[in-house]
């Protein structure tokens, strides 16, 4: 199958993640060379393994994914992957699905507002924000030389309505947001209509991240969990694969006209009033 991503590299920051690894699976499945990032090889290595275990067309999707070794709070790790792949004809596509969050960024029962810990916040700013700044530095170069690319970032519902308790990934996520938007002029305007930027706003996914708010110990819903769903509309948490199809519509020309736009893929929540 050569798909109608046939001929393009795309780069997957984060790519060991469990969104950031169904966003690299998607994009191989569409013909795409995809380079999975990681922090180290092993990780890359592994989430590629993992999301073709199983896969019908395994054999010839694992000649499409490559891992690429880099760290988003690394600007030097990053240049030095970006040449990587510059060598084999640049990036097309740049995924920014790196990111997360930090407990000690959030309040709990016994951690107030004023009680928490301002590093642990400028961490999560630093993995959501600089990590997708300096990763479009080091990977959209190229992209603008040739005038044509597509960079998606990875958002979240906390940018578009705070949630309680995440201070510092709501903060951050809003500034993602808000640089998509600010990106998506500049490479307009300055280095042609072929660059497009936008972001996925995801809903409430399962992820590592998340986890220990969602869920307790025996796998039940905890009460925040359950507020959640009560304020989705669709009655349940997102599938990783839900994002396939609106990752495949932002990176495809059917979108030729879009750029600038933060999209919810959220079962509804951003939607719902809760009456």
């Amino acid at each position: 199958m050569s798909g109608p991503l046939h001929g393009q590299r795309a780069v997957v920051t984060g790519g060991s993640g469990i969104l950031g690894r169904v966003m690299a699976l998607t994009l191989a499945e569409d013909g795409a060379a995809v380079y999975v990032g990681g922090r180290t090889a092993e990780s890359s290595e592994q989430a590629i393994a993992e999301v073709l275990e199983g896969h019908p067309n395994r054999a010839e999707l694992q000649g499409r994914l490559t891992p690429l070794v880099f760290d988003v709070l690394d600007p030097a790790s990053m240049h030095a992957a970006a040449a990587e792949v510059d060598r084999a004809g640049g990036t097309d596509i740049l995924i920014n699905a790196a990111g997360g969050n930090v407990p000690s960024a959030s309040t709990t029962p016994d951690t107030t507002f004023f009680d928490v810990d301002l590093r642990a916040v400028e961490k999560v700013i630093d993995l959501n924000l600089i990590g997708t700044v300096a990763a479009t530095q080091a990977f959209a170069r190229g992209m603008c030389e040739r005038g044509q690319g597509v960079i998606v970032n990875v958002s979240s519902m906390s940018a578009v309505r705070p949630l309680t308790r995440v201070l510092g990934y709501s903060a951050s996520k809003a500034a993602v947001d808000n640089f998509t938007q600010w990106l998506a002029v500049n490479l307009a305007q300055q280095y042609g209509r072929g660059l497009r930027v936008n972001a996925v706003a995801p809903g409430f996914f399962l992820t590592e991240q998340n986890r220990y708010l969602m869920l307790n110990g025996d796998g039940s819903p905890t009460p925040r969990a359950q507020s959640v769903l009560a304020h989705t509309p669709q009655g349940r948490f997102g599938e990783p694969g839900d994002l396939a199809s609106t990752l495949r519509w932002l990176v495809s020309p059917h979108s030729a006209f879009v750029t600038g736009i933060i999209v919810p893929v959220d079962g509804g929540f951003s939607a719902f009033a809760g009456v």
